[in-house]
């Protein structure tokens, strides 16, 4: 299985590319406002990196800086936070939260674990 990767749209960059334009003035006014250039290149960073890739050896869930895999095996469960989110529940106890994945993403996801996820919208059998 190839790797699945699940991130922001790329239309997301588009206010970044604003921000850029809007930034790009000032930039020119002293050499410290050259320093406020970094904020539109740190949210495209954000926006290209933060994401999951779900593959063959598990999950791993990608900030900016990290990234952190939870093996199939270690996986116990998902956990819906309150505001929708998405966490993962290792067989250890400790959570690991799914960036830019929300409650309506468990189908999905559920797709490309190959089973190893339940999906929610179909019935068990009981």
């Amino acid at each position: 299985m190839a790797v699945a990767r699940l991130r922001m749209g790329r239309t997301a960059l588009l206010p970044v590319a604003v921000g850029f334009v809007l930034v790009l003035p000032l930039a020119g006014v002293t050499l410290w406002a050259l320093l406020l250039l970094l904020l539109p290149l740190a949210a495209a960073a954000w926006v290209l990196r933060v994401g999951v890739d779900v593959s063959d050896a598990g999950v791993t869930a990608r900030s900016v800086v990290s990234a952190r895999t939870v093996g199939w095996p270690e996986l116990s469960g998902i956990r819906v936070g309150e505001g929708r989110e998405l966490w993962l529940v290792t067989t250890t106890g400790s959570q690991v939260r799914l960036p830019v994945l929300r409650a309506r993403d468990l189908p999905q996801l559920a797709a490309l674990s190959g089973g190893r996820i339940p999906d929610p919208g179909t019935p068990t059998a009981r």
